[in-house]
Parts: structure tokens; sequence; C-alpha cells
């Protein structure tokens, strides 16, 4: 995908589609740090709902043999932040949001840009809604480009490696074992950049991570866990 460069309206020509109204571009751009009258959350909280049902949509035409089951954890892949956060940075969403407001530019983890991506997908559904075209297929077109290569290939096993706390929960339940207990052993660095130590424990069995965030740390000690118990990788 085509990244931007310098500007914010550099942006436009990686995402394929021209503003009309500019201000909604702003809008999408402005992190709660820039301690503007008009931050993008509202517009988050749309492009989050848009972006859901999109990839719900493509699941279903394209998977017509999955259950809701695998249907839901492919799409939970997908749309995690983690995800959002690549594709904001191959848009060159972190240089647009600098750009916008380069003296109080937020932090650029993979949080904010991963909002400031849904919130870029409303803004461009209600700019074309507003010129009287049709949103919903500027949208869908986007995250179809994005996601549908990736939908098609995946087989049901795809996310035991990409969510492995789900895959650690269902392996212990089907085995009878207790409910994996998480646990912080330490935290250090300084604020801007912690270090999380985090311990998952299974009965007797555990096992620790480190990570730049709790979240990722729990993941990895979730893996090192699944491949003690010999379902680190699908069978």
């Amino acid at each position: 995908m085509v990244r931007s460069q310098d500007h914010p309206g550099d942006l436009e020509g990686g995402l394929g589609y021209r503003f009309q109204r500019p201000d909604l571009l702003q809008e999408a751009l402005t992190h709660t740090s820039a301690g503007s009258r008009r931050d993008n959350q509202r517009l988050e909280f749309l492009g989050d709902a848009l972006l859901n049902f999109t990839v719900a949509f493509l699941l279903h035409r394209e998977r017509p043999d999955w259950q809701e089951g695998p249907m839901s954890k492919l799409r939970g892949v997908l749309v995690r932040t983690e995800s959002l956060h690549a594709w904001a940075l191959d848009l060159g969403l972190d240089r647009a949001l600098r750009a916008v407001h380069p003296r109080k530019a937020p932090p650029m983890g993979p949080k904010p840009l991963a909002d400031a991506l849904e919130a870029l997908l409303a803004a461009i559904y209600l700019d074309a809604e507003a010129a009287g075209l049709d949103g919903m297929l500027r949208v869908s077109a986007l995250v179809e480009a994005r996601f549908l290569a990736s939908i098609r290939e995946a087989r049901p096993e795809s996310w035991t490696r990409s969510d492995p706390k789900t895959h650690l929960q269902e392996t212990v339940a089907r085995l009878g074992l207790p409910a994996p207990v998480y646990a912080q052993v330490e935290l250090a660095g300084p604020g801007h950049a912690p270090r999380f130590t985090m311990r998952v424990s299974v009965g007797a069995l555990a096992a620790e991570a480190e990570g730049s965030t709790r979240k990722r740390a729990e993941g990895d000690a979730a893996q090192r866990l699944l491949d003690q118990l010999g379902s680190g990788t699908p069978s």
C-alpha cells in the first residue's frame, strides 16, 4: 500500500479518496493529547463499528463453510490493535498525526494509531455520505483491500499464534485443567517505555514473558505455556 509522506493531505493519495470536507480529516487526526475541543474519539467510536461490521460481512461472504466461532475469532485477530497499528503505519498515519499537531504530537504507540485508523474510516464514511456518495461502499472497499486475502487464506487454526490467550483457555478446558491465571511479576523501565513481566499459571504449570504492554506479555507467556503443553502449534 502507498505510504503517505509529510502532510495529512498526502494521506488521501494512499487512501485513494479525496475529502470534500477537510475538517473531517483534521478531526480524525486529532488525538486527545492535542487539547482540541474536537478530537477523534467520536469518530473512533463510529469507525470501530463500521470496521467490525465490514470484516464480519467479508467473513460471512467468503467463508460459507465456517460457523460463528471461527468467524468471531478471526475477526478478533484482524481488527485487534496490533493489526490496525500495522495498517496505520502502512498509510503513514504516524507522520500525518505529527504534521497536524507538531507541538503536541500524540504518543505514537499502537493504540493511538489504531484509534486514528478507525477514526479515519468513520471520517471517510461521513464525508462520502455528505457528498451524496455511498459511504459504506467507500469504507468497505478499503477494508476489503486490506483484509480479503487474509480471510481467503485463513484456516480455522490461523489464530492460535495470533491469539494464544484464547487458545490456552480452550486447550486447558479441553484437558480438564484449571483456568489460566495471569499475574504481573514486574514493571520496569521509564513511563514512556514500560516493560511488563507477566506470569500465567495453570495449576502447577507456569510461564513468564516480558513485553512492552501487559497484553503482549500475557500473550507471550500464554504461548510459552502452550508450548509446554504441546499445543503451541496447530495439529
